[in-house]
């Protein structure tokens, strides 16, 4: 534990000193928000003011956005030497994985709290009772860390930073093919059932119902599903790689 905090520590300032990846996952979602909102939400037939369904995908496209800097800090670990050193010293190696996790978390916690900060003055006005919004942030807080180990799995199996960052991109694009921007029965043919059935959509419309006070027990049951599943083949997959790279 006391291993993982100093890793956790150490990515954090490294996170301070790249001006872009703070961009990338706190301003940019924000920077989104506003370009669907204010540009486009009147394209949008979806029953409801736009910046109330919109939100909902718009926090969890803000745990993708920084997912390309964890990606490059774990592949800059594993091939600037720094793992070396860390070999010949009594650390824990789980605890460099489990450093960039618990960064990546954080860091989405704080882009999704000014996003929503910044989604009630554009007149974001949910429903959900104390215990929904709990259960947004456990939902939140599952797929940060599914997508976490992911990352570092696809930022380990990387030949060099400049392609673990590119690693990360369809993870980032996957949100825009659900039904974080339009209901997915608006989609055309092709895209309506791949929108339907990948795993943002379940997701997604889980925290929708949670925020909107009317949870659904089959998408929370998916999207648990889907979170553990990702997290278990991130983790595993992340594991057996730094072990033949270490």
């Amino acid at each position: 534990m006391n291993h993982s905090l100093v890793m956790v520590r150490r990515n954090f300032k490294h996170i301070a000193r790249n001006p872009t990846s703070v961009f990338n996952a706190v301003l940019m979602p924000i920077v989104i928000m506003l370009m669907f909102v204010y540009m486009l939400g009147d394209a949008f037939d979806v029953g409801v003011d736009y910046v109330d369904y919109a939100t909902p995908g718009l926090m969890l496209l803000a745990v993708c956005y920084g997912l390309g800097a964890t990606a490059t800090s774990v592949n800059s670990d594993m091939t600037k030497g720094i793992i070396n050193r860390f070999k010949v010293m009594d650390v824990s190696r789980g605890a460099v994985l489990t450093g960039h996790v618990v960064a990546s978390v954080l860091t989405n916690l704080v882009a999704i709290a000014a996003l929503v900060g910044v989604a009630f003055l554009l007149g974001f006005s949910p429903s959900a009772s104390f215990l929904g919004w709990l259960g947004v942030f456990g939902i939140v807080v599952l797929l940060a860390v599914a997508a976490g180990w992911l990352t570092i799995a696809l930022g380990l199996a990387a030949k060099s930073p400049e392609t673990a960052g590119l690693a990360s991109v369809p993870l980032v694009m996957l949100p825009f093919f659900s039904s974080a921007i339009a209901p997915a029965d608006k989609m055309g043919p092709g895209l309506r059932e791949f929108a339907e059935y990948q795993p943002f959509t379940p997701i997604i419309e889980t925290v929708r119902g949670l925020l909107n006070g009317t949870p659904s027990a089959g998408y929370a049951m998916a999207a648990v599903g889907w979170c553990v599943g990702i997290a278990l083949v991130g983790y595993l997959w992340a594991r057996s790689t730094f072990k033949k790279r270490a």
